[in-house]
């Protein structure tokens, strides 16, 4: 489908845990501007790949690409160096503190004051710069000093994917995005997401929703016991196809994980 080099790639990985072969030469790639869905049935490998592009786990064998160049990531913080960051399904928001907070959380902008040097953090440009982000995503919240635990479910998304594009990130992996979300809320995460790839980054969802999937997805990649077993244009497919190539069962195009 493209001629392009990806701005994320892996190889070839490989990662057993024990006797489970979680992850059997799997090859994956996201482009700039594009969203990437990875579905599969419950133990198809699909977290054990998202926690390995995030460097939560080390594969056993395999290359991780990045820009065309070959990197070495051994834990999370080599992988946000690169500009990944991961949204995992529980958020990891803090609810007692405000979106001001949570989005700077452990990247606090700071200046250095007084005759001890001490860092002062500066309240005034993250507040700035946490309401620049949230409007140009349209990210629609009652106020930046507004505590977690007061948002809705759909608000509390849009920080986190928030949180994960303020820090010059090329790859944003969304775990499960619209899960346990109302009609309006998961709109609303949808449309953000479609941002994303239209301030040119690459977007991997992972998801068990079908109808979500065909939405907002340019490819889809189909994993199966550990394997890449299919790709699908989305304009080009059915939903048929795609869980044909979920279960196994019925006719399939495009096996072995071939790009579309």
């Amino acid at each position: 489908m493209q001629d392009r080099t990806p701005v994320l790639q892996l190889r070839q990985i490989s990662k057993r845990f024990g006797a489970v072969q979680a992850l059997s030469d799997v090859d994956f790639e996201v482009y700039s501007d594009e969203v990437v869905a990875l579905v599969g049935d419950n133990g198809a490998g699909k977290s054990t790949l998202v926690k390995t592009i995030a460097g939560a786990y080390r594969p056993d064998s395999g290359d991780y690409i990045f820009n065309g160049q070959r990197a070495w990531i051994s834990k999370p913080s080599d992988a946000t160096a690169l500009g990944v960051e991961t949204v995992y399904q529980d958020l990891a928001l803090c609810d007692n503190l405000d979106v001001v907070s949570n989005l700077f959380l452990g990247r606090e902008d700071g200046t250095r004051f007084g005759p001890a040097f001490a860092d002062v953090l500066d309240e005034v440009e993250m507040e700035r710069r946490a309401t620049t982000v949230l409007k140009e995503l349209h990210v629609r919240i009652p106020s930046v000093r507004t505590q977690i635990a007061n948002l809705s479910g759909g608000q509390r998304q849009s920080v986190a994917v928030a949180r994960a594009v303020m820090w010059n990130s090329k790859v944003v992996l969304l775990d499960e995005p619209t899960a346990a979300l109302g009609v309006e809320q998961t709109q609303q995460v949808k449309e953000l997401i479609k941002r994303l790839r239209s301030r040119g980054l690459g977007v991997v969802v992972i998801s068990h929703n079908l109808a979500d999937v065909f939405e907002v997805s340019d490819r889809i990649i189909v994993m199966r016991l550990g394997r890449r077993v299919a790709t699908f244009e989305t304009a080009n497919t059915t939903s048929t196809e795609v869980i044909a190539a979920i279960t196994g069962v019925g006719p399939q195009h495009r096996p072995n994980g071939a790009n579309a």
